[in-house]
């Protein structure tokens, strides 16, 4: 079954560091068998905060996206980002 990575960042404290994650991470999340479906600020608030900035990816199941998550390539990814931006990672089940 389908799984989708979501990674909301509620707040970005160093762009610099945003920008040196994005080109470490997006080679990563494609390696671990990651599809970008959405990514950027958000086109519309319904409901909630304000968020800086939305990542959708689409894995070929739950296994698939913890393994791209703790990968080597993503964990320099993760170290480039340090400090530079609060978010929160999901890993949802599909739905067939």
């Amino acid at each position: 079954m389908p799984a989708y990575w979501i990674n909301t960042f509620t707040a970005v404290h160093d762009a610099g560091k945003l920008a040196a994650y994005v080109e470490l991470a997006g080679p990563a999340m494609l390696a671990g068998g990651g599809r970008f479906l959405a990514r950027g600020a958000p086109a519309a608030v319904l409901e909630g905060d304000e968020v800086p900035r939305i990542t959708v990816i689409a894995f070929p199941d739950v296994a698939a996206a913890v393994a791209a998550y703790h990968s080597p390539a993503y964990q320099r990814a993760l170290a480039a980002l340090g400090d530079g931006a609060t978010r929160e990672i999901r890993i949802v089940d599909g739905v067939e």
